[in-house]
Protein backbone atom coordinates (compact mmCIF):
# COMPACT_ATOMS: atom_id res chain seq x y z
CA UNK A 1 0.00 0.00 0.00
CA UNK A 2 1.33 3.04 -1.30
CA UNK A 3 1.38 6.42 1.64
CA UNK A 4 2.73 9.53 1.96
CA UNK A 5 3.09 11.23 5.37
CA UNK A 6 4.25 15.07 6.10
CA UNK A 7 6.29 15.96 9.22
CA UNK A 8 7.68 19.35 10.87
CA UNK A 9 5.03 21.71 10.92
CA UNK A 10 4.90 23.95 14.28
CA UNK A 11 5.12 27.51 14.98
CA UNK A 12 7.58 29.93 13.78
CA UNK A 13 7.74 33.52 14.35
CA UNK A 14 7.08 35.82 11.43
CA UNK A 15 10.53 36.10 9.17
CA UNK A 16 10.89 32.61 10.63
CA UNK A 17 12.37 29.40 8.43
CA UNK A 18 10.53 25.99 8.86
CA UNK A 19 11.25 22.66 6.63
CA UNK A 20 8.38 20.44 5.80
CA UNK A 21 9.54 16.61 5.05
CA UNK A 22 7.34 14.48 3.24
CA UNK A 23 8.28 10.58 3.55
CA UNK A 24 7.32 7.94 0.77
CA UNK A 25 6.62 4.13 1.40
CA UNK A 26 5.12 1.80 -1.30
CA UNK A 27 5.52 3.76 -4.46
CA UNK A 28 7.94 4.06 -7.54
CA UNK A 29 9.31 7.16 -6.10
CA UNK A 30 11.39 8.62 -9.04
CA UNK A 31 8.34 7.99 -11.32
CA UNK A 32 6.06 10.52 -9.40
CA UNK A 33 6.05 14.22 -8.61
CA UNK A 34 5.48 15.36 -5.11
CA UNK A 35 3.70 18.41 -4.90
CA UNK A 36 2.55 20.38 -1.42
CA UNK A 37 -0.39 21.75 -1.27
CA UNK A 38 -2.01 24.26 1.38
CA UNK A 39 -5.34 25.21 3.20
CA UNK A 40 -7.33 27.34 5.26
CA UNK A 41 -10.21 26.65 7.27
CA UNK A 42 -13.28 27.29 4.99
CA UNK A 43 -10.95 27.78 2.08
CA UNK A 44 -9.65 26.00 -1.25
CA UNK A 45 -6.87 24.07 -1.00
CA UNK A 46 -4.20 25.96 -2.65
CA UNK A 47 -1.36 24.79 -4.97
CA UNK A 48 2.31 25.50 -3.24
CA UNK A 49 4.90 23.97 -4.81
CA UNK A 50 5.62 20.79 -6.76
CA UNK A 51 8.77 19.05 -8.17
CA UNK A 52 8.52 16.18 -10.64
CA UNK A 53 9.89 12.61 -11.00
CA UNK A 54 13.56 12.37 -11.41
CA UNK A 55 15.23 14.33 -13.99
CA UNK A 56 12.31 16.55 -13.91
CA UNK A 57 11.83 20.15 -12.91
CA UNK A 58 10.17 22.48 -9.67
CA UNK A 59 8.17 25.00 -9.99
CA UNK A 60 6.10 26.95 -7.41
CA UNK A 61 2.96 29.06 -6.32
CA UNK A 62 4.06 33.47 -6.73
CA UNK A 63 2.93 33.67 -3.45
CA UNK A 64 6.05 31.63 -2.18
CA UNK A 65 8.40 32.15 -4.97
CA UNK A 66 12.03 33.52 -3.56
CA UNK A 67 10.78 32.13 -0.30
CA UNK A 68 10.51 28.47 -0.35
CA UNK A 69 12.33 25.56 -2.12
CA UNK A 70 11.26 22.20 -2.76
CA UNK A 71 13.78 19.07 -3.31
CA UNK A 72 13.96 15.10 -3.36
CA UNK A 73 15.75 12.82 -1.71
CA UNK A 74 15.81 9.22 -3.87
CA UNK A 75 17.72 7.89 -1.44
CA UNK A 76 15.31 8.42 1.41
CA UNK A 77 12.04 8.98 -0.97
CA UNK A 78 11.53 11.91 0.95
CA UNK A 79 10.68 15.55 -0.56
CA UNK A 80 11.80 18.68 1.23
CA UNK A 81 9.52 22.29 1.51
CA UNK A 82 11.96 24.53 2.83
CA UNK A 83 10.11 27.48 4.16
CA UNK A 84 11.82 31.13 4.74
CA UNK A 85 10.68 34.93 5.49
CA UNK A 86 7.60 33.14 6.52
CA UNK A 87 4.58 35.33 6.64
CA UNK A 88 1.46 35.23 8.93
CA UNK A 89 -0.65 33.98 5.76
CA UNK A 90 1.34 31.25 5.34
CA UNK A 91 -0.44 29.75 8.65
CA UNK A 92 -2.13 26.95 7.43
CA UNK A 93 -2.76 23.26 7.25
CA UNK A 94 0.33 22.13 4.63
CA UNK A 95 -0.30 18.74 2.76
CA UNK A 96 2.15 16.79 0.25
CA UNK A 97 0.92 14.53 -2.73
CA UNK A 98 2.21 12.20 -5.52
CA UNK A 99 0.72 12.69 -9.21
CA UNK A 100 2.17 10.50 -11.78
CA UNK A 101 5.17 11.92 -13.62
CA UNK A 102 5.24 15.65 -14.00
CA UNK A 103 4.05 18.68 -11.98
CA UNK A 104 2.47 20.28 -14.89
CA UNK A 105 0.10 19.97 -18.08
CA UNK A 106 -0.62 22.11 -21.10
CA UNK A 107 -4.02 24.32 -20.97
CA UNK A 108 -4.33 26.01 -24.24
CA UNK A 109 -0.51 25.70 -24.42
CA UNK A 110 0.21 27.36 -21.16
CA UNK A 111 2.16 25.36 -18.82
CA UNK A 112 -0.18 24.89 -15.88
CA UNK A 113 0.49 23.31 -12.28
CA UNK A 114 -1.51 19.52 -12.52
CA UNK A 115 -4.80 20.22 -9.62
CA UNK A 116 -5.44 18.55 -6.55
CA UNK A 117 -7.79 15.95 -8.58
CA UNK A 118 -5.21 14.63 -10.59
CA UNK A 119 -2.82 13.72 -7.43
CA UNK A 120 -3.41 9.90 -6.48
CA UNK A 121 -1.93 9.61 -2.75
CA UNK A 122 -2.24 12.44 -0.24
CA UNK A 123 -0.86 12.79 3.52
CA UNK A 124 -3.04 13.97 6.62
CA UNK A 125 -1.42 17.58 6.76
CA UNK A 126 0.46 19.21 9.25
CA UNK A 127 -0.21 22.71 10.91
CA UNK A 128 2.33 25.78 10.46
CA UNK A 129 1.48 28.88 12.55
CA UNK A 130 3.49 31.95 11.93
CA UNK A 131 2.70 33.94 14.92
CA UNK A 132 4.44 36.16 17.47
Amino acid sequence: QSHVVESGGGLVQPGGSLTLSCATSGLNFDYYAIGWFRQAPGREREWVACISGSGGGAGYADSVKGRFTISRDSTKKTVNLEMSSLKPEDSKVYYCAAAPRTCFVMVRGTKTPKGAPEYDYWGQGTQVTVSS
